[in-house]
């Protein structure tokens, strides 16, 4: 007598539903608990992408912000909107660029970045580099990024560089972005998946992200 199929992760229940990231068949309460905590859900998953409609975030507490001394003034967003979008855009090539890379990575690197940028604000050249090494690793690749944007604006302003504080800025509106979007899993990438928001439709990215910002 064939016996039933199990799911291959408890090893009890019946599978039920298709795992892209298991590449089998696996039980519901397998795919709730396991959900982008230990299971790499791909964004393209129909469970995930379910969840996502009912998902409840982590209660934000302002007054736990990182780094409050960077006042997010309505005049400065508004100046820097444009800026925010490329910087958001960059973001996302440099997390999609590096193999692993999940919301807790992103608040790693976010936040050494927002340290790199107040020592260059205060006149000090100081790169703060994360000991998460996924993390390094997508700084690595947004400073990259970044860089060959600032060169194109700078040719395109007559040599006018983006001045390091709104840079700063920018950052430290992303880096409490992150905190609101991410969704406390250990393998979350909601904050992350966010991000596609911000590009442009398919018939504008010809350029490539850095030359249609």
């Amino acid at each position: 007598m064939k016996s039933k199929p199990v799911c291959p992760l408890c090893e009890t229940r019946t599978p039920r539903r298709y795992c892209p990231a298991q590449r089998d068949d696996i039980c519901a309460i397998c795919c709730g608990e396991g959900r982008e905590e230990t299971i790499d859900c791909p964004f393209d998953c129909e469970f995930l992408r379910e969840a996502r409609l009912h998902e409840k975030l982590p209660d934000f507490d302002a007054k736990a912000i990182p780094h409050p001394e960077i006042e997010l003034t309505e005049s400065f967003m508004n100046r820097t909107q444009e800026l925010a979008i490329v910087v958001g855009r960059l973001l996302l090539v440099a997390a999609m660029n590096v193999q692993g890379a999940v919301d807790p990575d992103m608040r790693d690197m976010l936040d050494a970045s927002v340290k790199t940028y107040k020592s260059a604000v205060n006149g000090l050249i100081y790169r703060t580099r994360p000991d998460n090494m996924i993390a390094a690793a997508v700084q690595d690749r947004f400073e990259q990024e970044l860089a060959q944007f600032r060169q194109m604006a700078a040719e395109r302003q007559n040599g006018i560089t983006i001045p390091d504080k709104e840079l700063l800025g920018v950052l430290a509106f992303w880096q409490r972005m992150e905190i609101q979007r991410s969704n406390g899993r250990r393998k979350g990438r909601a904050f992350i998946e966010s991000l596609f928001s911000l590009m442009p439709p398919p018939e504008e990215q010809q350029g490539g992200v850095i030359q249609q910002a």
